[in-house]
Order: structure tokens, then C-alpha cells, then sequence
């Protein structure tokens, strides 16, 4: 599978060892930034993110800033994407089981790396049931602002 990657300074660290657990799982994935620790701006690397993720480019993506709430908000204005800010396994599973969620935000302050594989491992293995489920995505994603 392949994962858009963007996170900024507050999730640099933790998207660096994102990428290692992503290599051992065997998936592929495409780094839309940033590139370092120095201080930037999230929607400038969650946005393209998303876009990759909403226009196909990508199967999911992965976006982590230091609350996971600021790019998963900016990821969640473009059309098609259902990014989930989660804090634990159990929301990374319950999300892509009943939103089919196609992007996963993480709060890197909030998030330490082994939880974080933990998640990242859930949310990428979990498929949507669909059913009654579907009905309500469908409801989601058909509301416009």
C-alpha cells in the first residue's frame, strides 16, 4: 500500500520513525515534508497529503504535528478525505472499521513511538464493514459547507 507522509516540526521526530515502521510493514510511501525541525507551517505539508490521498495517488495517508488536531483539520478540507485524529489503537481500528477514515492524524506531543506503530499497524491493516456503516459515509461525505 502507498502512504502520503506530511507532518511539521512538532511531528518531524515521530514521522521519522513513521517511516521505519511503514518500511517494515513493506509499504510504500511518498514524503510530502517537512524535511527538518526547523519551525514551518503543517497545512504546508498536510494539505499536498491529502490531495495525494484524494486524488488516488496515495491509498492513505499519515499526517502528525504536535496535537495531530491542526493537520488533521487542514487534511480534512479537501474533498474525499475522512482524516481521523486518534490517541489510541482502538480509535485507529474503530475509524477505519466504521468511517473508513483514509487518513490518519497523530498528536506527537501527545503520542510516543511505540504507541504510535501500534496505531499506525491497526490503521493500516483494518478494513471498513461497511453496511450500515456505508450508509453513514455516504451521509458524511455528502455534507458541504
Amino acid at each position: 500500500m502507498k502512504i502520503a507522509l506530511g507532518c511539521d516540526h512538532g511531528g518531524y521526530q515521530l514521522m521519522q520513525f513513521v517511516k521505519t515502521v511503514l518500511d517494515d510493514l513493506g509499504h510504500t510511501y511518498e514524503d510530502f515534508g517537512c524535511y527538518g525541525p526547523e519551525s514551518c507551517d503543517y497545512p504546508d505539508f498536510g494539505e499536498p497529503a491529502a490531495r495525494a490521498v484524494a486524488e488516488g495517488k496515495c491509498e492513505r495517508g499519515i499526517v502528525i504535528c504536535l496535537t495531530g488536531i491542526g493537520i488533521s483539520i487542514t487534511a480534512n478540507k479537501v474533498k474525499g478525505i475522512r482524516c481521523a485524529h486518534c490517541a489510541d489503537c482502538l480509535q485507529a481500528e474503530l475509524t477505519r472499521r466504521h468511517n473508513n477514515a483514509n487518513m490518519l492524524a497523530i498528536g506527537a506531543g501527545f503520542t510516543g513511538p511505540e504507541m504510535a506503530k501500534r496505531m499506525v499497524e491497526v490503521f493500516l491493516s483494518t478494513e471498513f464493514e461497511g453496511g450500515r456503516h456505508e450508509r453513514r459515509v455516504n451521509k458524511m461525505m455528502a455534507v458541504e459547507g
